[in-house]
């Protein structure tokens, strides 16, 4: 079966969901064989302000809610990267550095785009910065010069549109979101978290959708 996730980086739902399809991923079972596509939605692409206190309380008490749902770990307030004064919440340059994985280095996005989630929420660095996406690479073992090198490319700027794009084009305005290829078609699988059983009840009901 083929997968496509759409998700952003810097997207607490996304954030949880990714323990739905880890388990997925690890354990496909009906599902096998598996492959799973990384789009990126763009969530708060291109914002310019910093992040009022307000906004940034209001953003973290939603991460209660997500750590209750899927057990993941949040840094807690004030310590996270939301309640820096200075923190600009442009989700932008984290799907642009995960897009680059993707393209070289394939077999490694997935570990990436989770370790970028992960440095975010529960390690509260700054993923927004250069310099940190670049750190979370050469700690995955890439090569820090060429991800540096393709993340601050026009190529992969004009990329990151394009995965901005088609997630429009699709219709798809929240995430997570997961789509089936199925029967030569897209099917709408989730829209917003998913425990896993309720996931793979989703994806065993697709052939009887379209018996």
């Amino acid at each position: 079966m083929n997968l496509i996730y759409v998700a952003d980086p810097m997207c607490s739902w996304c954030y949880g969901f990714g323990e739905t399809l880890g388990a997925l991923l690890d354990e496909p079972r009906d599902a096998a064989p598996l492959q799973l596509a990384l789009v990126m939605g763009g969530l708060r692409p291109y914002t310019t302000e910093p992040l009022s206190p307000g906004r940034a309380d209001e953003i973290f008490g939603h991460w209660h809610h997500v750590h209750d749902a899927s057990g993941v770990p949040f840094a807690q307030a004030p310590n996270t990267a939301l309640h820096d004064p200075a923190f600009v919440y442009d989700t932008e340059p984290a799907s642009r550095a995960t897009i680059a994985v993707r393209t070289l280095w394939p077999q490694h996005v997935w570990r990436y785009f989770k370790a970028v989630q992960h440095a975010f929420y529960a390690d509260a660095k700054n993923v927004t910065r250069a310099e940190v996406l670049a750190d979370l690479a050469e700690q995955q073992g890439l090569p820090r010069a060429d991800f540096a090198r393709a993340f601050a490319s026009e190529e992969l700027r004009e990329a990151t549109r394009r995965d901005f794009a088609q997630v429009q084009a699709w219709g798809i305005r929240g995430f997570p979101a997961l789509l089936a290829e199925h029967a030569g078609a897209l099917h709408l699988v989730a829209s917003g978290y998913l425990g896993e059983s309720a996931l793979r009840e989703r994806l065993s009901a697709l052939p009887a959708q379209d018996a």
